[in-house]
């Protein structure tokens, strides 16, 4: 069973009604960016198909735990299977683990793009981010496997109650009645090569790229060049920030648990707000936008 969060049921109706449009733009938004990307040919380019796979990722990622959030909201129905709970554990974090592996992937694209430019449509060849973006998911699965299986190994006893809003690992395995050290040392191993080990690569990337745009002689030029890289930054900003309060893991504020927040960030908050993000300050997709809106009102 899932704690969630303490709620009268006035508070309920109210974050039912406020979340159902949250989904509805999250899920429409990114949408939206995938068939811009798609239509518009200006767009197929490394950037927007990396872009296209984050909102892929995106939409995957909250459609695993806004649903049985809706449903607890609804009719306080918080029991969840063993089997439902472990699979969507795998796939929060899985998911979770090819964003941020993605994000990697993004910054090399634009240190590639800000450094190389004469070399950028050399390298970045649509094999070569296919390889990439296949990569992540392939790291993001061998990340995650392991200790879902052995999550499953576990023998299970007491109160069964997970105190979230979803079924998190760390507090899945709060529930063990065996010996879960070595676990909590193979989580711990994976998601220090996953979260570090990414936000190592990107802040390496753009520590080269603010070093190639100090170099430009002109104002204008290095604008021009930070402004490509402003929306990822962006991105970067609020997901590794969510996942800095996993480690204040136990301290509560206000008397929500630190981990719920972050959830709430990275499965909630983060994918509604990156559709917006990438729009508002690209021109480009902005412009596609339009035009494609454009076309389906004169049906051309």
């Amino acid at each position: 069973m899932l704690a969630a969060f303490p709620m009268t049921l006035t508070m309920r109706t109210f974050s039912f009604s406020l979340l159902i449009p949250i989904h509805i733009v999250t899920l429409s938004g990114n949408i939206i960016i995938i068939l811009t990307v798609w239509k518009s040919h200006p767009l197929h380019t490394p950037m927007y198909y990396f872009l296209v796979n984050l909102s892929i990722l995106d939409i995957c990622f909250t459609s695993t735990i806004i649903p049985k959030f809706l449903t607890i909201l609804a009719s306080d129905n918080r029991l969840i299977s063993f089997q439902s709970c472990l699979t969507q554990c795998y796939f929060y974090f899985l998911l979770g683990s090819v964003e941020l592996l993605l994000l990697a992937v993004m910054s090399f694209d634009r240190y590639t793009a800000v450094c190389h430019p004469l070399h950028y449509t050399a390298v970045m060849t649509p094999e070569f981010c296919l390889c990439l973006i296949l990569s992540c998911w392939l790291a993001g699965f061998a990340d995650t496997i392991i200790p879902t299986l052995l999550i499953t190994n576990i023998y299970f006893c007491g109160p069964n109650v997970i105190d979230h809003f979803f079924c998190d690992a760390e507090q899945l395995l709060k529930l063990a009645c065996t010996d879960i050290r070595t676990i909590q040392i193979v989580n711990l191993c994976c998601s220090f090569l996953v979260v570090f080990g990414s936000l190592i690569f990107i802040l390496i990337s753009y520590g080269f790229i603010i070093l190639a745009i100090t170099k430009a002689s002109k104002v204008g030029e290095r604008w021009k060049s930070f402004s490509t890289c402003v929306s990822h930054l962006l991105i970067v900003v609020i997901i590794y920030g969510s996942s800095l309060f996993l480690c204040m893991r136990g301290i509560t504020l206000a008397a929500i648990d630190i981990s719920k927040l972050s959830g709430l960030m990275t499965g909630i908050v983060a994918p509604l707000l990156s559709p917006f993000i990438y729009t508002l300050k690209n021109n480009q997709v902005k412009a596609s936008i339009k035009h494609l809106v454009i076309r389906q009102s004169l049906g051309v």
